[in-house]
């Protein structure tokens, strides 16, 4: 218990300081948001534009006076600075001078901007600039940079601030460069002359505006007499006509460029054009073959491939696409030829099923042609191609043929046995013509209700037929050859029973009325209908009349509908169940066919009381036991009762198990504190077993060995005997020394149980003067007995005498 309060106080612990560092994060958000103050940030911007106004430029001083600007006296030469300077001297720039300077040394020039102090340099006396290191003008064209005069001892401005520019003159160290290297290019075959190609560009890194070093003029250096090149624009064009790709279709090209206008001394750069011809349709296709032979057997399925031919065209992709289609034939219809658009070969197809002993040999005439047609080449000629093709067929052993595709036979069913119902014909189909045999698959006639001569083909029934019970019967005769009976035809046979009259009309239903006692005479009770298995031709037409032999007597008659029904009516005005409660009407069915079959159907009909609407009210108990059911409420009522039974005895053995005592430990895995009760209050008086003040008085009396009833112990051990404390003056100390020495018994016992018990110390007091009388007390002592007295006390004793004296005596001896 103190564990689970010490783990709830420390989750509570937890939870606790969660909360207080979400109110620390909240506490800190709200100040950064509320204690943040815009007004004094807007404050200083304002005071930063403010300052701004005030000392912008408005063209007047601070005495309202307009501003003039003074002339300079600044006097420098030409700034001009040739690039990549090669001389051991520093490159001269130019010399600033001011009117200011007198020559007296108190003029300091200093010079800033772009590369002063590096790559310029100025003389502070003389104001003379020198470059200090070589300059790129393809990496810097020129340089922007201010110099000023000031006094030297005062360094006080004698004239503003000036700025000059030095550019960098250019000189041809650059050669052209192609943008790329090298260039693809494809152009049609069979071009005419100055067809574009492609157009290469060189790029001069040198100044465009300064002198020739960045004009560049193109040439070709491989490719002639192919292609050309325009010396200015770098335009390639095909220079020889009728260059054809199936001849050759890659050439390489070589392109120079030239700066200085091509003029001697100017540098140069090259780059590689790979150029391809790319495919027309100049050529026509052209079958290998003027004629195509191929051999097919007769048994080929339809849709099958009968052979594949195939044009060559010397031109790629959609120009080599042909189409395949049969211009002549002897057999129409035979055969047809597609196209395999992955292969662009003909493949024929049977269309018609072959026969070798019809036609042996068939001839097509088949004509190939170019999909994509270029019109600037039907001049070669046209693009298509014939080829013959001749298609043998080979003899095959074939299976017989039926004379049609399925048979149907008639039969009556009164039909006698071996009674021949048809006849099936096959033949051999090849030359041979050899003799078929017929058999009948007995999978499709388990019943064996059929066979066929195997000669004719004769069909004829084994059992007598009803059509009731089957009106089709189908079959399958098999044909076999005699010479191969490996080939085999099947053919289906529908054998359809004809009807004949063989069955009598009975009712429709199981009919059952009832007729009220305050019944009327002629009054119809019920209406009844017929029903017959067979099927005439022409439909059932039935009969409905009262029986012969309860014509005289009748209580009830019976009235032709003439529509295949009958009414049932009363013949007299009253009836009673005590006289009789049960009629049974006889009606004889016949139907209109030949032979004429009739049966005798008998209506039962129950004497009831009804109201005066003809309602029923009630039936003798006969009519009540035929006509009572179970209703949905019985039914109901039933199933509650069940439900509630179930849930009694589920309820009876939940309480059951309430009941039952659960153990005092569950399982050895539940190791937790228990409280184990020990309510034994004795047995009362009788009890010899309870615990007596009155036997702690005597100690010696109680066995020392006597076990614990509560246990049963495992294994013995000898009990340790403790010599007995004397009385004191205390009245009851030998019986608090009698339990102390008890419970140090116990306590040391290794028998005793690991839970509570209670054990009970019988103490009567210390024993007799006169001791024990018990022979196996003496047997502990040392001292010599005699025994012989017992001899005394009569015949009985005599052998005990014997026993002990004989002890002695031959201990003595």
């Amino acid at each position: 218990m103190l564990e689970v309060i010490y783990c709830h106080g420390f989750e509570l612990l937890i939870a606790v300081l969660l909360e207080l560092w979400r109110f620390c994060i909240f506490m800190v958000l709200w100040a950064m948001v509320h204690l943040s103050s815009p007004g004094q940030g807007l404050r200083a911007l304002r005071r930063t534009t403010g300052g701004r106004r005030g000392s912008g430029l408005t063209g007047q001083d601070a005495n309202g006076v307009p501003l003039r600007r003074s002339k300079r006296g600044w006097m420098w030469n030409q700034f001009f600075l040739l690039e990549e300077y090669t001389g051991s001297d520093l490159q001269y720039v130019g010399k600033l001078h001011s009117d200011s300077d007198r020559g007296d040394g108190s003029v300091k020039y200093v010079l800033t901007g772009e590369g002063a102090g590096t790559l310029f340099k100025i003389d502070e006396k003389s104001g003379d600039i020198h470059a200090t290191k070589r300059l790129d003008r393809e990496e810097k064209a020129f340089y922007i940079l201010h110099a000023k005069a000031v006094n030297r001892f005062t360094n006080e401005a004698l004239e503003g601030e000036s700025e000059f520019i030095i550019k960098i003159h250019d000189i041809n160290d650059n050669e052209p460069r192609f943008t790329k290297d090298p260039y693809m290019a494809r152009v049609p075959e069979m071009s005419d002359i100055g067809t574009s190609v492609i157009q290469v560009t060189a790029i001069d890194a040198d100044d465009a505006t300064y002198g020739n070093s960045a004009k560049v003029v193109y040439s070709i250096l491989e490719g002639q007499p192919y292609f050309s090149v325009d010396p200015e624009t770098g335009l390639i064009k095909t220079a020889l006509p009728g260059m054809d790709r199936e001849v050759k279709e890659n050439y390489q090209v070589v392109i120079q460029a030239k700066d200085m206008a091509g003029q001697m001394g100017g540098l140069s750069g090259t780059t590689t054009v790979s150029i391809t011809l790319s495919d027309v349709n100049d050529n026509p296709p052209r079958f290998t073959k003027t004629l195509y032979e191929f051999r097919v057997p007769e048994s080929i399925e339809l849709g099958s491939a009968v052979g594949v031919i195939r044009a060559m065209d010397v031109d790629i992709g959609q120009n080599a696409e042909m189409d395949y289609r049969i211009i002549g034939s002897d057999g129409p219809g035979m055969f047809e030829i597609t196209t395999n658009r992955s292969t662009q070969e003909g493949v024929i197809l049977l269309r018609k099923p072959l026969d070798y002993e019809r036609k042996r040999q068939y001839s097509l005439r088949v004509q190939v042609e170019n999909v994509h047609i270029n019109p600037r080449f039907y001049s070669k000629g046209p693009f298509r191609d014939e080829a013959t093709i001749k298609i043998i067929v080979e003899d095959v052993d074939e299976p017989p043929v039926f004379e049609r595709a399925s048979y149907v036979m008639e039969v009556k069913e009164d039909a006698p046995k071996n009674t021949a119902i048809g006849s099936v014909s096959a033949s051999d189909p090849d030359d041979k013509n050899s003799l078929v045999r017929y058999t009948i698959d007995r999978r499709t006639d388990m019943d064996r209700v059929f066979n066929i001569h195997a000669g004719n083909g004769s069909v004829f029934i084994l059992r007598e037929l009803d059509r009731e019970e089957n009106a089709w019967h189908n079959i399958t005769v098999i044909a076999t050859e005699f010479t191969n009976p490996r080939q085999i035809s099947r053919v289906p046979v529908y054998v359809r029973v004809l009807d004949v009259n063989d069955n009598p009309p009975t009712f429709a239903n199981n009919y059952e009325t009832f007729v009220c006692e305050n019944a009327k005479a002629n009054q119809v009770i019920r209406t009844v209908g017929a029903t017959d298995p067979d099927a005439p031709l022409g439909g059932h037409r039935f009969f409905f009349s009262l029986a012969q032999e309860a014509a005289g007597k009748a209580n009830f008659s019976v009235r032709d509908n003439k529509n295949n029904t009958a009414s049932i009516l009363t013949r007299r005005n009253s009836y009673s169940t005590l006289q009789k409660s049960v009629y049974h009407v006889p009606v004889v069915i016949s139907d209109g066919e030949f032979p004429m079959q009739s049966s005798t159907s008998t209506l039962t009909i129950r004497v009831c009381t009804c109201d005066r609407e003809g309602n029923m009210k009630a039936c003798n108990a006969e009519a009540l036991t035929a006509r009572a059911g179970l209703s949905t409420g019985a039914l109901v009522a039933i199933l509650l009762c069940v439900i509630i039974l179930l849930m009694i005895v589920v309820l009876f053995a939940a309480l059951r198990r309430q009941r039952k005592k659960e153990p005092l430990i569950i399982s050895k895995e539940d190791v937790r504190d228990n409280v184990v009760s020990y309510n034994d209050e004795g047995g009362g008086e009788e009890d010899t077993q309870a615990f007596d003040i009155g036997t702690l008085r005597n100690p010696e009396a109680i066995e020392d060995s006597k076990q614990r009833r509560d246990i049963v112990p495992e294994a013995f051990y000898p009990p340790i005997r403790r010599p007995v404390l004397p009385p004191t003056r205390d009245n009851n100390g030998d019986v608090r020394d009698f339990i102390n020495q008890r419970l140090q018994d116990n306590d040391s016992d290794p028998t005793a149980p690991p839970y509570d018990s209670l054990a009970t110390y019988a103490y009567e007091g210390n024993g007799s003067v006169a001791e024990s009388l018990s022979s196996l007390e003496s047997v502990t002592t040392e001292s010599d007995q005699d025994y012989n007295y017992l001899s005394e006390w009569g015949p009985r004793f005599k052998k005990l005498a014997d026993l002990y004296g004989g002890d002695d005596s031959d201990r003595d001896s």
